[in-house]
Formats: C-alpha cells, sequence, structure tokens
C-alpha cells in the first residue's frame, strides 16, 4: 500500500531538476519549493483524491498562488480508484480553485513516475450562452413549479412534458382527437412535434391527423393526474 511518505522523494526529485529547493513539513505544509525570488510552490500530499485534500490546498492558497495536489496513480479501474472514474471532473474542478495536479505512479523503488496533469493558474468560467438561453428558456415556459427539488423518485415535469400531458388529457377525454382541434384546445402550438415525435409513447396515430392514446398513455393519465387536472384548469 502507497503512503504519503512514499510520495515525498519522487516529487522532491521532480522538482530539484527543475532548479528548486525542496523541503519538507514546512509549517503545515507537507512540500515547500523555492527556486530564486519566485513565490514559494507548496505541493500537498495523499494517498488518494479526497475533499481534505482540497480543502488543505485551498488554504494553502493564502500563502501561494503555486499550490498543487499530489497523490498516487494506482491501477485498476474499480470503484475505488476516483481517480480513474473522475479524471475529468477532478480536473475541471481543480482547475475552477485555481490548484494544480500531480499524480506520482510508483513503479517499484526507487523509480517512480510524476505526472502534472495541471499548473495552477487564475479561472475565470467560460459562460455558455446557449446553455443560459436554454435555462431561461426552460424556466419561463414551465407551468408553476411541479417538481420538488433534489428528488430523484419520478421523472422531472419539464415544460415539454407539460405540453405532452396536456395533449394526453385531452386525447384522452375525447377519446381520440383531431390535430387541430388539440392544437386549440390546449394551447400547445408545438402539438404535432408532440404527437408526432411521441417520445413517452402515449399517442397513436388512428388515422391522418386524428390521435388516440396508447395503454402507456392511459397508465400516464393515472400516474399524472393531478398534474393534468392543474394544466386543464390553466388552459
Amino acid at each position: 500500500m502507497v503512503r504519503e511518505t512514499d510520495l515525498y522523494d519522487p516529487i522532491k526529485a521532480f522538482l530539484e531538476r527543475q532548479g528548486y529547493v525542496v523541503k519538507s513539513e514546512i509549517r503545515d505544509c507537507d512540500v515547500v519549493a523555492v527556486r530564486g525570488d519566485e513565490p514559494p510552490v507548496i505541493v500537498e500530499l495523499k494517498t488518494g483524491f479526497t475533499l481534505q485534500l482540497l480543502f488543505q490546498s485551498v488554504d494553502r492558497q493564502s500563502i501561494t498562488d503555486k499550490v498543487y495536489i499530489a497523490f498516487p496513480e494506482k491501477s485498476g479501474g474499480g470503484k475505488a480508484n476516483v481517480w480513474r472514474r473522475h479524471k475529468r471532473d477532478i480536473l475541471r474542478l481543480c482547475k475552477r480553485l485555481g490548484l494544480g495536479l500531480i499524480t506520482v505512479a510508483i513503479t517499484g523503488k526507487p523509480n517512480a513516475l510524476v505526472n502534472v496533469h495541471l499548473d495552477p493558474e487564475p479561472y475565470t468560467p467560460r459562460k455558455i450562452k446557449r446553455r443560459s438561453a436554454m435555462l431561461l428558456k426552460e424556466f419561463h415556459h414551465r407551468v408553476g413549479d411541479p417538481n420538488t427539488g433534489g428528488s430523484s423518485r419520478r421523472p422531472i415535469i419539464t415544460a415539454y412534458r407539460q405540453d405532452a400531458l396536456r395533449c394526453l388529457g385531452f386525447i384522452d377525454r375525447s377519446g381520440q382527437a383531431r390535430l387541430p382541434d388539440i392544437r386549440s384546445e390546449t394551447g400547445v402550438e408545438r402539438a404535432a412535434t408532440i404527437l408526432q415525435r411521441d417520445v413517452y409513447g402515449w399517442f397513436m396515430r388512428v388515422e391522418r391527423g386524428i390521435y388516440a392514446v396508447t395503454p402507456k398513455g392511459r397508465s400516464a393519465v393515472v400516474d399524472y393526474q393531478d398534474a393534468i387536472r392543474q394544466l386543464s384548469d390553466m388552459q
């Protein structure tokens, strides 16, 4: 099993090759490296990627901007290997926090491979206008607040699902219905798209322009009866 102390010598040697003077355990910092008049480099060591490692490293940013986290690059792809399972997310998180990231692949003393995946630098998230526009569009088109934040027990009722439920409720009450009547009675302008795509498997075309409810749709009428009633009252 790799210990934190097993990481020190490879990282020290790596930094010394770049001209740093390296010392350990300086005022609670695992590794401190100094080169001339440059700001000090701090490396925090752990046997794996943990919140505690992030907490310590963020605290060290009050000393210097050049803070790295370091942990062993373990083999195997099981659940315990957080780095392999969440590499992209970990890199993204460290980048947002302005932290550098180093992994050490220990192949047997004294051999080890030090891998610098990320250098610390200021980070300003790039805003994606399309995602912001889609968020606001969904917010403004969704009727009421039909979901409970944090709940994953049932599908999220989106604005699209609400429009589909309006169509479903009307067709179910009518037995079958013509597309122009569905559109006019429900106020759902995209009714044709919803019925033709039939994302949820609720609708079937009886003949051109006329739709009925499938068995799956009848089950949905029962499951979403409160939502359908609420949406019908708002029409």
